[in-house]
């Protein structure tokens, strides 16, 4: 199995440094941006694992003020709603760049309530607000949820999260976005990850394009984010751009090792190097037993007391120990040197860091 995972991450840093990629997939037009939409709104038609009006006063109160907008007024009656078929939310969604009214897309609910889960739930209509707290959308429609919740008398299963939900194409914009489109907008490309040699290689691929196309280069390497294009004359703005995008360039790589220690998750990069080194590593494990005991005193027996007696065994294992050499050129070396010391995640993120430490890992250290 580490054999199998040693071979694939060599064949996908291999393939990702043999292969090039197209420009519009590693860089962003400057200025072109999604813009992040909120709302608070209300989810109706649960079977019974809305929230607990009870201790969700909120839902209540909101309740209430549907339906007082709806002409059904129960303020001050006898009757108070005791439903869980309800759940306060919180609506988000990105209005995507350039968004005209009518159009639609996606939004995310979150419970914020004590709600057990929104499967089967349907939104109410919900205004959309954007930090200027003008609305620029309204989302309603069927939540869609990934997660499950199964619950008896004494036993319940849960899988995913059931508190959280999508609706697709939810929303329709209802006040176009910000910002527009022109031909007086400046082009400017910028790097998804950010390099001087990613950035110098667009600016040649542009001006190599440029000089059989327009007879003059466009393109200049501002800093290692930033290629500024010059438009050419009598040439659209979305032409030059949809032409550019489709070009391709081998983006460099930094060498860098990225490691989760929550879920023993390790990224190499294929340009990672190490020193010669030797590793040992081995485990220690500490065993302590308590089985404490009772003294009694003998059978008609004067001034004698029942005490515990403490009793306590510690036992201590070493595991492992070989010491292996380490002098991967690359990748793929690093990783079978790794795997035949028989290694899990936590030992290899151990050496990881222990090679940092040392100077023998020639790479930028991540650690999440």
């Amino acid at each position: 199995m580490r054999l199998a995972i040693a071979a694939l991450l060599f064949f996908l840093a291999a393939t990702a440094s043999a292969e090039a990629t197209r420009i519009k997939d590693i860089t962003d037009l400057k200025g072109v941006r999604a813009n992040q939409i909120v709302g608070y709104g209300l989810v109706v038609g649960l079977n019974g694992t809305g929230d607990t009006l009870r201790n969700s006063p909120f839902t209540q109160q909101s309740v209430q003020a549907m339906l007082d907008r709806m002409g059904v007024n129960i303020r001050g009656s006898q009757y108070e709603p005791r439903t869980r078929n309800v759940a306060a939310v919180m609506v988000t969604a990105e209005l995507p760049p350039f968004a005209s009214k009518g159009s639609r897309f996606d939004v995310t609910v979150s419970s914020i309530g004590d709600a057990k889960s929104l499967a089967g739930g349907a939104l109410v209509m919900t205004p959309l607000a954007g930090a200027d707290q003008k609305i620029y959308a309204a989302a309603q429609g069927a939540v869609t949820i990934s997660g499950y919740l199964a619950k008896g008398a004494a036993e319940s299963i849960t899988s995913g999260i059931p508190t959280r939900g999508r609706i697709p194409n939810g929303a329709i914009v209802e006040q176009d976005a910000p910002g527009a489109f022109d031909e007086s907008m400046p082009l400017e490309f910028e790097l998804r990850n950010p390099d001087f040699t990613t950035a110098v290689r667009i600016m040649d691929v542009i001006n190599d394009f440029a000089k059989e196309r327009f007879g003059m280069p466009i393109a200049r390497a501002r800093d290692w984010q930033s290629v500024m294009i010059r438009k050419p004359p009598a040439i659209l703005s979305s032409r030059l751009l949809a032409e550019l995008g489709e070009l391709e360039v081998n983006p460099d790589q930094s060498a860098r090792v990225v490691i989760d220690e929550r879920t023993g998750t390790i990224v190499i990069g294929s340009e990672v190097k190490i020193s010669t080194v030797a590793v040992a590593h081995g485990n220690i494990t500490v065993r302590v037993t308590e089985t404490p005991q009772v003294s009694q005193p003998l059978p008609f027996s004067r001034g004698g007391e029942t005490v515990v007696v403490p009793n306590t065994q510690v036992d201590v294992n070493e595991a492992g120990g070989n010491v292996a050499t380490v002098n991967g050129a690359n990748l793929r070396d690093l990783v079978s040197a790794l795997n035949k010391m028989g290694l899990k995640p936590i030992g290899i993120i151990a050496i990881l860091q222990a090679m940092k430490t040392a100077g023998a890992l020639q790479a930028e250290l991540v650690v999440q």
